[in-house]
């Protein structure tokens, strides 16, 4: 749950690029991807942690071949970009293979299943860590969201299939 608090103080905070109307999109986006797979919530929570867990570990590559500021412009790029090609920038075809298999290993699902909707599910993951981004012109730098997604030392940063459970819940309270 704490990457869901990170989620929240980047909408609450002025200088960074998250959104209520940005986390309820990326929502939106989870729920109709997993509608159009026949997948119910259990499912897609461990979709989204496998893939969480999975990214990680590449995203975190990326940062040190690139350098974190770089990586941070590339990811806000790619969200807003069309699968395959946020898939293939962020991605090398090697590890798409191995992202793939470790996310089919880690949640149970069809790899097939996987490869189908990577290139879909990747700019909605994406999305959402850039959503700690610090706006054009605003104090600060670095996008906090990603570093805390990155930190391999803080437990339960990956899960974002938790993310998008409570995501749900913020945006749809019980009446």
């Amino acid at each position: 749950m704490s990457l869901f608090f990170d989620v929240l103080s980047s909408i609450n905070n002025p200088n960074q690029q998250g959104s209520i109307d940005q986390l309820s999109s990326v929502l939106s986006s989870v729920q109709d991807l997993a509608a159009s797979q026949g997948l119910n919530g259990d499912q897609v929570g461990s979709l989204l942690n496998a893939l969480g867990e999975s990214l990680q570990p590449a995203l975190k590559q990326q940062a040190s071949a690139i350098g974190p500021g770089q990586l941070e412009g590339m990811l806000s790029k790619l969200a807003g970009a069309g699968g395959v090609t946020a898939l293939t920038t962020a991605i090398s075809p090697q590890m798409q293979q191995q992202l793939i298999q470790a996310v089919a290993q880690k949640s149970g699902l069809n790899a097939g299943m996987i490869q189908t909707m990577l290139p879909k599910l990747l700019p909605v993951a994406l999305g959402l860590l850039g959503m700690g981004a610090t706006k054009p012109g605003a104090p600060g730098g670095g996008n906090p969201l990603l570093g805390a997604f990155l930190n391999t030392e803080s437990p339960s940063t990956t899960d974002l299939g938790t993310v998008m459970t409570f995501a749900g819940r913020f945006l749809n309270p019980p009446q």
